[in-house]
């Protein structure tokens, strides 16, 4: 089911459920509600301030949070804080353009084996193949020792390198089998998407120490990368997995027009640029073709775009009525939309929280609140229905 651009602009669902004790533990809040929300059904808390170019964040079950910085640097929050010092053992990142210091993740067992997983853009080593003074999209894994990272292993880095700023991807995502996934934007060549020699515009599976599995799609595929999942991306910037059925949900940027909702499945082409909803930027055409045999429909897509970012699930009980639901965040409008789930489909949507800031990343915290990292002002807000 696809939707057009007409969105409802008002927030359906009044909310009675107690903020539960753990957020205090958490986070301490240090500023007021945000006017320009309904007071009356939530409460934003903007509870971090002095970020720079914040991108993604994770909660570590001690009550802290870690935040990447796409300049390069990874922080912990503690106590409602931005902690001063810094974490030692950040690779050198390529900090050009939307490349960057990206996402960050602990693996499901952390608890066990204190595996934090790190996406960024790397800059080329020599004999690494592409254009020298290039980037492409890299993961890693490490464990933190107070503010050092130890262990570190760097399990992968997509080939060829390319010197454009643009269109790394970067999302993270273990799905309940073992395996990893990984978001790799096209770096700005549009054509390679849809080529499978090149780690450009995929995304890929791994076994969670980089290793390749062997039921990948294109594993026995002659001169096809046996790393990827699947194809015709452009600019992956939200993976989630659908909480009940497993699905894995993802989000992409469009040109002009035509940002993306998919689910994506094992060796499925998603079709750019030979099918777009979108224009250049130029307002040239990429394709006159928005469907074709063999390639994925998206679950919608937003014309004009949205830019999204960062997405979530519901699960909390605090949300009750939105469980099930997704949040989606918006860079290009500074807001947030829900969108109802049902049997996979998207049935309704409609704006929520709007003028919260540009949303590079969104979760759901371990206390049931959502939490927003706003990249325009390099802070982090929480949302929760009030008492």
């Amino acid at each position: 089911m696809k939707f057009g651009t007409s969105i409802q602009q008002s927030i359906k669902f009044l909310f009675g459920f107690a903020l539960m004790a753990c957020a205090a533990v958490l986070f301490s809040s240090s500023s007021s509600e945000k006017p320009n929300l309904d007071d009356s059904k939530f409460k934003t808390e903007t509870i971090v301030t002095g970020l720079n170019m914040p991108w993604s964040m994770a909660f570590l079950p001690d009550g802290k949070a870690l935040v990447t910085e796409r300049t390069g640097k990874l922080r912990i929050i503690k106590g409602g804080q931005l902690d001063p010092k810094e974490i030692t053992g950040i690779p050198k990142v390529y900090f050009r353009g939307q490349g960057g210091l990206l996402d960050v993740v602990l693996h499901p067992n952390y608890k066990e084996n204190g595996w934090i997983y790190i996406s960024y853009s790397s800059p080329k080593k020599e004999g690494e193949a592409g254009e020298d003074g290039g980037a492409n999209t890299a993961l890693m894994r490490a464990k933190l020792n107070g503010y050092e990272l130890t262990n570190i292993e760097h399990l992968y880095k997509a080939s060829p390198n390319v010197k454009g700023g643009v269109h790394f991807g970067g999302k993270i995502l273990f799905d309940k089998k073992g395996y990893v996934f990984l978001t790799l934007g096209e770096r700005g060549q549009k054509e390679n998407a849809q080529n499978l020699g090149k780690a450009q515009g995929k995304m890929v599976r791994l076994h969670e120490d980089g290793k390749i599995p062997t039921d990948n799609p294109f594993v026995k595929t002659k001169d096809a990368l046996p790393e990827i999942w699947s194809y015709g991306h452009r600019n992956p910037q939200g993976l989630v997995m659908h909480p009940k059925n497993g699905t894995i949900w993802e989000h992409e940027h469009g040109p002009q027009g035509g940002d993306e909702l998919n689910i994506v499945e094992k060796g499925k082409n998603y079709g750019w640029p030979l099918i777009t909803y979108g224009i250049d930027y130029d307002n040239s055409i990429i394709s006159d073709k928005t469907e074709a045999p063999g390639m994925e429909q998206p679950v919608i897509y937003w014309k004009p775009s949205i830019a999204p970012c960062g997405m979530t699930f519901v699960t909390s009980t605090k949300f009750k009525d939105w469980n099930g639901d997704l949040l989606v965040g918006s860079l290009k409008f500074q807001n947030i939309e829900h969108l109802v789930v049902k049997d996979n489909k998207v049935v309704k949507k409609e704006v929520v929280f709007e003028k919260i800031g540009r949303v590079r990343d969104l979760k759901e915290g371990p206390d049931g609140n959502i939490y927003v990292v706003i990249e325009s002002n390099g802070s982090i807000v929480k949302i929760s229905p009030k008492s």
